[in-house]
């Protein structure tokens, strides 16, 4: 039966997509999410990455193209399917300027889905929808 530490695992891993992110660490990125993993931002004027390649090459488009960034992760809310399987919300601001001197901002709902893997918890699923009109002129990954 999952517990606190289970929980903690999971929201750990919201933290290491954010700080790889922050960090221009792809590789950290990625390191939170399952290798069929989706991440779909085209709510947010983005796109919808399926598979660690496809998901991987935009976090490495992202460093590129960010000179800096912030992501808070906050309201974290985890709920668990079953020993190895959960769902849940987390909300980010996110922030910074593009290479070309843009400045991007966004608030945001995760919309999330959680597989324990050999590895630990990951992120097999993050849809990402605004909470308020979204500033992403000038982004371009």
């Amino acid at each position: 039966m999952p517990d606190a530490n289970d929980r903690a695992e999971i929201i750990q891993a919201t933290y290491l997509y954010a700080r790889g992110l922050d960090r221009q660490d792809p590789k950290e990125a990625i390191s939170a999410y399952t290798d069929d993993a989706v991440w779909d931002a085209s709510a947010v004027g983005l796109e919808r990455y399926e598979g660690r390649e496809q998901v991987l090459a935009f976090f490495e488009r992202d460093a590129a193209s960010m000179s800096e960034q912030f992501h808070v992760m906050t309201n974290h809310v985890v709920e668990f399917d079953d020993d190895d399987h959960a769902h849940g919300t987390n909300y980010v601001l996110a922030e910074g300027r593009t290479t070309s001197g843009a400045s991007i901002r966004a608030a945001a709902l995760n919309v999330d889905t959680y597989r324990r893997t050999t590895d630990g918890w990951r992120i097999a699923s993050r849809v990402i929808s605004p909470l308020t009109t979204p500033q992403m002129e000038g982004f371009e990954a």
